[in-house]
């Protein structure tokens, strides 16, 4: 079956959709993305990802065009289209077209949408979940609004790719303290010898990530004790254990950082019990 696309009003054949050449998303990654996971046909933690989606606009002064209820109706009529119940949704928005200058345009222009949706790999992911991944650390060379979920993303491309390179899962970003960001498309944690759960603080150079504040929720009704805090690449390599957190993965075990093991190399008891809490809520998402 052929995958179907919303694109500004319309549902396309996904290989049919396309922008302006001078859509300002293309020519300046003027723009905004989401991307939520679908469990069984249910937006997991749908408000959220609406909720950043909005305030990721409002940085960038664009005029969000849909209520919520309008865009949960595309996100739905998406995976109805598609044939899909677990899946990921993915959202992007921009400030729409205009002949190209780097200032804003002086007239409104008509923010463009896009919405597609594809399936999950469940046996991929329940396989990392098992095993856990490695990772690698690089330096953080992305701007200074990481808070933004743009999609100016070359840096963690770049980042993710020589991950890949080195055979790792994920890079994740070291500042010039030495203390870890996050991850190219993850929040990172750790957990110290005493059983603290460790997570950097939201400023800017982080993204809010939405299933980082599901599992900081996780984690308080598991009564575990919680450090939102910068850690550095010294703290990390000396945990009892190290996850990786999105919505396309939930809480995923890191079992070594730049070829040291962490820990017995294997996925941590406090991560386990953490990502079957969250499984186990996001089943429950009316």
């Amino acid at each position: 079956m052929s995958r179907i696309a919303y694109m500004n009003g319309c549902y396309v054949a996904h290989a049919q959709a396309a922008v302006h050449i001078e859509d300002r998303g293309f020519q300046f990654a003027d723009s905004v993305y989401e991307v939520c996971a679908v469990e069984k046909g249910c937006l997991i933690d749908e408000q959220w990802h609406f909720d950043r989606l909005k305030r990721s606009l409002d940085q960038l002064e664009v005029q969000i065009p849909f209520t919520q209820k309008v865009l949960g109706v595309i996100y739905r009529e998406v995976l109805r289209r598609n044939r899909l119940s677990t899946a990921i949704v993915y959202c992007q928005v921009t400030r729409g077209v205009a002949r190209r200058d780097h200032a804003f345009p002086v007239q409104q222009l008509t923010p463009t949408v896009v919405v597609t949706a594809k399936p999950i790999d469940q046996n991929a992911l329940e396989k990392r979940r098992f095993e856990g991944v490695a990772v690698v650390t690089r330096p953080d060379e992305r701007w200074a609004r990481c808070d933004i979920k743009s999609t100016g993303l070359l840096a963690n491309v770049l980042a993710k790719q020589g991950a890949r390179t080195a055979g790792a899962y994920e890079a994740w970003l070291v500042d010039d303290d030495d203390n870890v960001t996050e991850g190219t498309s993850t929040n990172a944690w750790i957990v110290t010898g005493d059983g603290t759960l460790v997570t950097r603080q939201l400023d800017n150079h982080i993204l809010g990530g939405v299933t980082r504040l599901a599992l900081l929720e996780c984690a308080e009704s598991l009564g575990l004790s919680v450090e939102e805090r910068p850690f550095s690449r010294t703290e990390a390599l000396g945990a009892a254990e190290a996850f990786s957190s999105a919505s396309t993965v939930g809480a995923l075990p890191v079992i070594s950082i730049d070829e040291n093991q962490i820990s017995n190399g294997r996925p941590g008891p406090m991560t386990q019990k953490l990502n079957g809490f969250y499984q186990e809520r996001a089943r429950k998402v009316p």
